[in-house]
């Protein structure tokens, strides 16, 4: 009989992940300073992914994105991550939350511009068929047989 994880961890014990970014570079290069702990995976979730993650001073949370099928919400356990979206730059504070719904085309990312690390649980769910616009930058992704794949904006595979 194979036995089953335990239905409760404390957060901080789950293993970072083992790639920094899925992002191909020179983008991946840009999220050194931030450590993602996958913690859905830990219960097999397939649904939704939850992620506890860590900025430190400097880091960028990803490359400001939006959106297509999937909906976001961010919430900050500790540290003053500054929110950036379409509507300008936000400072947040522990016990803040934000949340991005699919298709709204409000391309967002944190920034920890502090000295102080910031830590903050991300969820998102994983529609199949989800396509990410990065406004700021020559990329964009689509969500294909459960595995990102990226591109130049003009189609061009990475």
């Amino acid at each position: 009989m194979t036995a089953r994880p335990s239905p409760a961890i404390t957060a901080t014990d789950a293993a970072p992940r083992t790639t920094p970014s899925l992002y191909p570079e020179p983008f991946a290069s840009i999220m050194q300073g931030r450590t993602k702990h996958p913690l859905g995976e830990l219960f097999g979730l397939t649904h939704f992914g939850v992620n506890l993650t860590r900025l430190a001073p400097g880091a960028v949370s990803a490359l400001r994105h939006a959106h297509s099928r999937q909906d976001e919400f961010i919430y900050v356990v500790s540290g003053h991550p500054t929110l950036h979206t379409d509507e300008g730059a936000t400072e947040l504070a522990p016990g803040m939350r934000a949340g991005f719904k699919a298709g709204s085309g409000n391309a967002h990312r944190l920034v920890n511009t502090t000295s102080e690390p910031t830590v903050y649980l991300e969820v998102g769910d994983r529609s199949a068929g989800d396509e990410v616009s990065y406004p700021d930058d020559d990329i964009a992704a689509r969500f294909v047989d459960g595995k990102w794949k990226f591109f130049h904006k003009d189609g061009t595979p990475y």
